[in-house]
């Protein structure tokens, strides 16, 4: 079993013992940030294309990687973002795989360093597909971070397809699911939720 085959909410939650909420607003006091005239230039270049594309490497690549990018140089390069990486954690769970997105709070681009605190998973149109896959690979971040001393950590989590998005959050054995979904128009909201773990 890898990430890829949790394929519903409900078999991870049952497959990994966690306790789901439904939240909504759970993200609502998080102050927006305003994206840089660089970004914004970016996704009006890109948003038409990404969606006449309509794949989800094409949205990965045009909507998803320029947003992580700037949380990135919002914390000038101190945090480290990987995209498509191997991230064996726990076999006997399954937890191995590759994952889309993963941002460290660390500088260290060669490797994975914990504390792991965001994942993001693309989905090319439908949120809730990617729902079970992302709790897996918090559930993983979460086991990493303890083995690698570095535990207790929250980690955040999204499913997004470039134009929405929808943010999870892990604490202990308690997963949180936003019902609000946010949408490419509210970026500075969006900016704002992906950047809360690195404040």
């Amino acid at each position: 079993m890898a990430y890829s085959d949790f394929k519903t909410l409900e078999q991870a939650i049952e497959r990994l013992e966690l306790t789901v909420i439904d939240q909504p607003h759970l993200f609502q006091n998080v102050p927006p940030v305003a994206p840089s005239a660089r970004l914004q230039e970016t996704l009006d270049e890109t948003l038409d294309l990404a969606s006449s594309i309509s794949t989800e490497k094409a949205r990965s690549e045009l909507l998803i990687t320029p947003i992580l990018l700037e949380i990135r140089r919002m914390f000038l390069d101190h945090i480290s973002l990987f995209s498509g990486n191997t991230f064996n954690v726990e076999d006997t769970k399954g937890l191995t795989g590759a994952f889309d997105f993963l941002m460290s709070a660390s500088r260290n681009q060669s490797i994975i360093t914990a504390p792991v605190l965001t994942l993001v998973e693309a989905k090319d149109n439908d949120l809730r597909i990617g729902l079970g896959q992302c709790v897996a690979q918090m559930y993983a971040a979460s086991l990493f971070n303890d083995r690698h001393g570095q535990p207790g950590q929250t980690i955040y989590g999204a499913v997004s397809t470039g134009t929405n998005w929808k943010f999870l959050k892990l604490s202990g054995s308690t997963i949180e699911i936003d019902l609000t979904e946010y949408f490419i128009l509210q970026l500075p909201k969006i900016l704002g939720i992906l950047s809360l773990p690195f404040r």
